[in-house]
Formats: C-alpha cells, sequence, structure tokens
C-alpha cells in the first residue's frame, strides 16, 4: 500500500505536483505516464481508483443510491496499485485480485462515471489520492486533480478534444482489442459521460484557473508531451 507524505511535507505539496485532467479519450493517461516517466515521479490514475471502487460495489450489489453503504465500501476499499518489473503497466489488485482488465470495461467506466458524482463518494476517496503524493513527485492524472485533490499543485494541465475524435479513438480502442463497436453508439456514450461528468454538483469537470489548456483533437502524443514538458521548465 502506499504510505502517505502528502500531509507532512509541504515542500513536495508546493513543488513537486502535476495534474493533468480532462475527459475520456484526450490521451491524458499516456501524456500521464510519459511525463511520470520523464520526471521519474510517480503516478496517479485517479479514475482507476473510481473504477475499482465501482467494481467493489458491483461484487457487492450494492445500490448506488445507498450512499450510507458507498461511504463505508469507499473507506475499507482494499487497493493496491503494484508497478510489474519490466513492464511499464500498473496492475490493480482489488482485495487481492487483480483486476486490471476488468478495470477498463464500459460498462466499469459508466458505473464509475455515475458513482463519481456523489458527494460522500469523492470525500472518502480523496485522502487515498492525496496519499500517493510522495518524493520526488506526482504525476496525477483524472478529472479535478488540479481543481480539487491537488489545487495548490504548481503544474496543471487541461487536455481537451472534440467528442467525435475522442469516439474514433475509443472505436479503434476496441477493434485493436478484437471488440466490436458501433461509432454512433459510443459518440452517445462520450457525450453523455461528458455532461454527466461537467454538470455533477461535486468536483465537476473543468480546468483549473491556472492550467494550460491544450487540445489534442490534431496533435499527436509527441507534441503535447513537448507542450508540458515546456510548462514544467517554468
Amino acid at each position: 500500500m502506499v504510505k502517505s507524505e502528502y500531509q507532512n511535507s509541504k515542500e513536495l505539496r508546493v513543488n513537486n505536483v502535476l495534474t493533468i485532467d480532462g475527459p475520456s479519450g484526450v490521451g491524458k493517461g499516456t501524456v500521464a505516464r510519459v511525463m511520470a516517466q520523464k520526471l521519474d515521479w510517480n503516478l496517479l490514475d485517479s479514475g482507476a481508483i473510481y473504477r475499482a471502487f465501482a467494481l467493489a460495489v458491483e461484487a457487492r450489489g450494492v445500490n448506488i443510491a445507498d450512499e450510507s453503504a458507498l461511504q463505508k465500501i469507499a473507506q475499507t476499499l482494499d487497493l493496491e496499485f503494484k508497478t510489474e518489473q519490466d513492464s511499464e503497466l500498473v496492475s490493480v489488485f482489488l482485495e487481492g485480485r487483480n483486476v486490471s482488465k476488468t478495470l477498463r470495461t464500459e460498462q466499469t467506466g459508466e458505473i464509475a462515471s455515475k458513482i463519481a458524482s456523489i458527494g460522500v463518494v469523492r470525500t472518502a476517496l480523496l485522502k487515498r489520492q492525496q496519499d500517493f503524493a510522495q518524493a520526488p513527485g506526482l504525476v496525477a492524472d483524472g478529472r479535478d486533480m488540479g481543481t480539487v485533490v491537488f489545487a495548490d499543485a504548481p503544474f496543471k494541465v487541461f487536455l481537451t478534444a472534440s467528442a467525435q475524435e475522442r469516439a474514433k479513438r475509443r472505436l479503434k480502442q476496441l477493434q485493436a482489442q478484437g471488440t466490436m463497436g458501433i461509432m454512433s453508439q459510443i459518440l452517445a456514450e462520450v457525450v453523455a459521460r461528458d455532461e454527466r461528468d461537467c454538470s455533477r454538483k461535486n468536483s465537476p469537470l473543468k480546468p483549473a484557473n491556472d492550467a494550460l489548456i491544450i487540445d489534442t483533437t490534431e496533435l499527436s502524443i509527441d507534441k503535447v508531451i513537448a507542450q508540458v514538458s515546456e510548462l514544467m521548465k517554468t
């Protein structure tokens, strides 16, 4: 398990955190991973925390309208991230079981998006995310990293792209995995998730006031990385 140094390290909290926020399909996961490697910093995929939580809720058969039950699960969530030797990938273990593949399904993502709008859940998982802020630094990928979780981070990026482009990227991912997808359906899901994320009462998806906004619709990952790297020099 990750041990927290966040509360006791003001220097780390102020100087060594890069947040990368944005909706699904903008490339923030790839950018965060590459930047963490370049900087030799820790990496937080906050979406994985919410997805793992969604799996735990589903496994227990809990109704997402039952906020009291959701809060209890969030407070006792047995979650661990492990970096595999000689691999860039991070494996996610829920209650001792590797759930890395299940974590990325559309169904899990939809449940996670709905649960993420619930205030008691976000509060319960807030400290779990802040616990990742350890020396030498942290790259945090999510939807409210720069606005809520690490609001005082000095380096903030918000990635965006058109819904059409993000749907195309998701379709390609599914096809690469050998799964069929319907473009119109995927696009509708992207738009619906955006609406849910942007309009939720608790921690809505939006750029931090001091974030660098990058539209990745027509940019390669290398060009996005170049802009983020330039930000880190300031």
